[in-house]
């Protein structure tokens, strides 16, 4: 059930990382503010973190907040469950360690933002901090999930019927409120999801295009 949630999330956030792609490329700021000693092992691309952080606008509105929930929050690193910014932004952290990430938007919602609480163009201050660290769990071939026919490319509908099946397991399960708003529009998400993996255009997303986890062997 976790690895299903997560890439539920993944998609989700594919929709974010197109919507982001036309603002252009700007630099991701990450100011390290205290790192306790005797680190020994630090976070790597794949591996599960569990973070407590704040996120603020430019203006110091606070946006979300772990702390407010007294619950951490709980992802695979560099796998596209989060925004950019926190995927390049959290590697080599060590746990207890806190830091600061400007993230521009680019690398956070883009031009269309994130619900009514992240405007469009928004740079996204987040202090973290990292409160333990795991290996990466057991490898989930998504591709295969979804390409319901198995011919080996996948179709609005096969997507949409995946999307529709996470929903249906998450009900009442712990999936982020941004992503339970995105993946009330089906549609929309459906084709932010081919803008984005669609690389020919040719209306399906093959096994090639898909960025998500493909093989069962990874």
């Amino acid at each position: 059930m976790q690895a299903r949630r997560s890439w539920c999330t993944l998609l989700a956030g594919l929709a974010c990382i197109s919507m982001a792609h036309a603002a252009g490329e700007a630099k991701l700021k990450v100011e390290t503010v205290s790192v306790p000693e005797g680190c020994t092992q630090k976070s790597k691309l794949n591996d599960m973190l569990t973070m407590h952080y704040t996120g603020t606008l430019a203006d110091g509105t606070k946006f979300d907040s772990s702390h407010d929930r007294d619950q951490p929050f709980t992802f695979q690193l560099g796998v596209g469950q989060v925004i950019k910014g926190w995927d390049q932004g959290l590697v080599d952290m060590c746990v207890g360690e806190i830091r600061k990430l400007t993230i521009p938007p680019s690398l956070g919602y883009g031009d269309k933002g994130a619900g009514s609480v992240i405007p469009g163009g928004a740079t996204l201050y987040f202090e973290v901090e990292l409160i333990s660290l795991g290996d990466s769990p057991p490898p989930v071939n998504v591709f295969k999930e979804i390409d319901e026919n198995q011919d080996q490319q996948l179709t609005r509908e096969e997507v949409s019927n995946y999307l529709k099946k996470q929903v249906a397991e998450q009900e009442g399960g712990e999936i982020s409120e941004d992503v339970k708003r995105m993946m009330q529009d089906q549609d929309k998400l459906v084709e932010e999801i081919f803008q984005h993996e669609d690389k020919d255009k040719n209306g399906y997303i093959s096994h090639e295009e898909f960025s998500g986890p493909k093989h069962d062997e990874l």
